[in-house]
């Protein structure tokens, strides 16, 4: 399912925080927004799972304008994790990764057959099985930001925003988990702090700036020194991926002027 942010912008206490953004996330698309801390890109996401509404502009999910659904539906299409969530659920995993599947269920909420297995497949899928029967307060951060992203799967969605869904995650389960995402077949729309693990597994960056997009394209095409040290205040040295041949990033202090 296609994912158009149509020249939205965000005021939030009288200071304009994005401004007139456009994009366009492909179906199946991975795609990236990445940027200093405070230039936009968590309140760009927060208006796309509808936790805020924009100022001005639109978002639309396969053509249609978000803010006209139902949440239940909107809910069927689009799956979240916001960097904020502060999930202290009082529960068991497998129930709290169950409450995905509450916007495929009537008024009265009976759980399936269906459900219990597509809630297990889901957890199996992000290396979590094995904590179904643990409660979620006794978790590790890492832990428990695994079971927040089966949820979102056991939703079923056709469209995943992430922000920041690594955070909490060693190296190798931040690689399973965007290799995971990657090969949902999902349309996803992430921020990433991590410019290597961007430039690895999206399809399309978009680099935000003072709530302006600065720069689109290929992760190869975008990540250049020039635009690293103005949007980023760094200096960075460009290397190929030994084996898939994406740019990968070295960092150093900008010289003193």
């Amino acid at each position: 399912m296609q994912v158009d942010i149509d020249t939205v912008t965000v005021e939030l206490s009288g200071t304009r925080v994005v401004e007139d953004v456009s994009l366009r996330a492909g179906s199946g698309q991975v795609v990236g927004l990445v940027g200093p801390n405070g230039s936009g890109k968590s309140t760009l996401l927060r208006c796309v799972y509808r936790a805020l509404r924009p100022t001005a502009g639109a978002v639309r999910l396969g053509g249609d304008d978000l803010l006209t659904m139902s949440t239940r539906e909107s809910a069927r299409r689009l799956a979240a994790l916001p960097q904020e969530a502060v999930a202290e659920f009082d529960f068991t995993v497998a129930e709290v990764v169950a409450m995905g599947r509450l916007p495929h269920q009537g008024a009265v909420a009976r759980e399936t057959d269906e459900d219990r297995r597509t809630c297990a497949a889901a957890l199996e899928g992000v290396g979590a099985g094995h904590l179904a029967d643990r409660g979620f307060l006794t978790l590790s951060g890492g832990e428990k930001q695994r079971v927040l992203i089966a949820r979102a799967l056991a939703q079923q969605p056709r469209v995943l925003v992430l922000d920041e869904p690594t955070n909490h995650l060693d190296i190798a389960q931040q690689l399973e988990v965007l290799s995971l995402v990657r090969g949902s077949g999902l349309t996803v729309l992430t921020a990433l702090h991590d410019l290597n693990l961007a430039a690895l597994h999206c399809d399309l960056l978009h680099v935000i700036d003072g709530g302006r997009i600065v720069a689109s394209g290929d992760p190869h095409d975008v990540l250049t020194p020039v635009l690293l040290a103005d949007v980023f205040g760094v200096r960075a040295h460009r290397v190929p991926h030994p084996e898939t041949g994406a740019v990968q990033l070295l960092f150093d202090r900008l010289p003193s002027p």
